[in-house]
């Protein structure tokens, strides 16, 4: 029997395939008969194309039902798809052609001119172009135009589980990007463990307001309603607005942490809203205590939050029918073994490492059927992230508390080691969140000429707020330990983020380290803001 991940979605449609798979905004719908015979037309495309064995797609387009169609026949077809995030401009698409050497690339027909040069220059041989759909027409570009020549009938190409089915690159804010690749047995194994660890029903409706570039939009929510024979009702991008007209439809939402904070500041946001509502799912960045808590209130529903990365998707979740602790991001998943290990003293974290107690903070390592095959092209990057036996370090930090429950403390990349004491931002950052009049913050370190490091606070205060440096440093004083108070404090209008909602620390840092010289010696001093 194939291992194929598109003949496993296949064996889960709904009987009835003129029933709905996905409605777009503006009213469009794709039966799963359509999104069969559309895949079919694109496979045979690319089969036509006399491509070579594990021939990588590259995709970056804008989110339509066809984008995921491109997905799935690239599956089917027996070929590595490659999604790119729509921000990326030439330099970096530059890079990832150079790197993964796709055979072919999709791109948006605004991009065709600029890509183009890129791409046949670097070898690609075939290049195409998808343009979204809506206001209501159907979506055009090349690919859909010689697709159509094809038959609407494909016999699903033989995979082995542990053949490449999926490059995620990662964001590279460390270094260069590395991709990430996952299997077909990888991507079907976590999503057959979240279909039922999410209690996933027969007539539950996705409303689908992710990118479909990132692991949470494609592997977690799409693969999840593909799995299921759900219905997705898709949205190009999240609007509050659209999205609190929707939820009444709908059973099964996921999202980052912005859009809950973003649902929560719409006065359309309330419990009439989500009175069909059977599931919130938060990922890809840290859910805020005050969020979480505001949400229940509002809504009545409490957030699930999960944890997982490109290498790996989800790892651990909070229960579905038990209690979801807020900070944290709940148990280790069936079949997936998450240990914490202390560090060795120079940043490390082997195997023979001291393992965690409760409470006490480590690095993660996780193993498990969804952990990846490694960096593409990339072995000895590879060999340094696994332990010898066979654990993934993940470049998290957290701490279990007495019942499992696992708590992110933050990379370990973003560990600040400030005379001599290792500071783990998280915990300053939760001090911070704490205090009235802060809306979030985040902690980092910049060069200091007697400490090496100095804890650095980025705050965004609420809009009422009166809070001053000198504020912040005295109460954070009375909370925690005198190296661990930050040395300046900076009050932004709001802290960078990636498209994901992730704060982007390496952007604070290279914009701070200007200030460096301005660090007081006297651990907790303060500086002008």
């Amino acid at each position: 029997m194939t291992a194929n991940l598109y003949a496993l979605f296949a064996s889960r449609f709904p009987a009835d395939k003129t029933a709905c798979c996905i409605e777009t905004q503006d009213g469009q719908y794709y039966t799963w008969g359509d999104i069969e015979r559309a895949s079919a037309r694109i496979a045979n495309l690319f089969s036509s194309l006399d491509l070579p064995s594990g021939a990588r797609i590259a995709v970056q387009v804008e989110k339509s039902a066809e984008a995921l169609i491109l997905y799935l026949a690239t599956l089917r077809a027996g070929f590595v798809y490659l999604p790119l995030n729509t921000a990326y401009r030439a330099a970096e698409i530059a890079y990832f052609i150079g790197d993964a050497e796709p055979a072919v690339f999709v791109c948006s027909p605004q991009n065709f001119g600029w890509v183009a040069q890129i791409a046949f220059k670097a070898g690609t041989r075939h290049l195409f172009t998808l343009d979204e759909s809506g206001n209501g027409r159907r979506n055009s570009g090349s690919l859909l135009a010689r697709a159509m020549h094809h038959p609407d009938q494909f016999e699903t190409v033989e995979k082995q589980a542990d053949d490449l089915a999926v490059i995620l690159y990662t964001s590279g804010t460390t270094g260069r990007s590395k991709g990430a690749m996952l299997s077909h047995g990888n991507i079907a194994s976590n999503a057959q463990v979240l279909q039922q660890y999410w209690h996933w029903q027969a007539d539950d409706v996705l409303l689908h307001a992710l990118p479909l570039f990132h692991i949470h939009g494609l592997l977690v929510a799409a693969n999840g309603a593909l799995l299921n024979g759900s219905k997705m009702i898709f949205l190009p991008k999240f609007e509050a607005k659209e999205v609190c007209r929707q939820l009444p439809r709908s059973t099964i939402f996921m999202g980052v942490p912005t859009y809950y904070v973003r649902l929560l500041a719409s006065s359309e946001f309330d419990r009439n809203t989500c009175r069909n509502m059977r599931l919130f799912v938060s990922g890809s960045a840290p859910l805020l205590a005050d969020t979480f808590a505001e949400f229940a209130e509002r809504t009545g529903h409490t957030i699930l939050e999960r944890y997982g990365m490109s290498e790996t998707a989800m790892l651990t979740s909070n229960p579905y029918a038990r209690e979801r602790r807020g900070g944290t991001v709940g148990l280790p998943l069936p079949g997936v073994s998450v240990r914490l290990i202390k560090s060795d003293g120079d940043g490390g974290d082997t195997a023979c490492s001291t393992a965690c107690e409760a409470g006490e903070i480590g690095n993660i390592q996780v193993k498990g059927p969804n952990v990846f095959q490694g960096y593409w092209r990339m072995p000895e990057k590879t060999a340094e992230e696994f332990t010898a036996d066979g654990y993934f370090k993940t470049g998290d930090v957290g701490k279990f508390d007495s019942e499992g429950y696992l708590a992110i403390v933050g990379r370990s990349k973003d560990l600040i080691i400030s005379g001599g004491y290792n500071v783990y931002p998280k915990e300053i950052e939760s001090v911070i969140d704490e205090i009235d009049g802060v809306l979030e913050s985040a902690v980092i370190g910049i060069p200091h000429v007697d400490f090496g490091e100095a804890v650095t606070a980025v705050i965004v205060k609420r809009p009422e707020a009166k809070l001053t440096t000198a504020d912040v440093i005295a109460l954070m004083k009375t909370s925690i330990a005198n190296f661990k108070v930050p040395k300046q404090v900076f009050f932004a209008e709001e802290l960078p983020r990636n498209t994901m909602g992730k704060v982007q620390k390496n952007v604070l840092r290279e914009h701070y380290a200007t200030y460096a010289a301005l660090a007081t010696p006297a651990a907790g001093g303060v500086t002008p803001s």
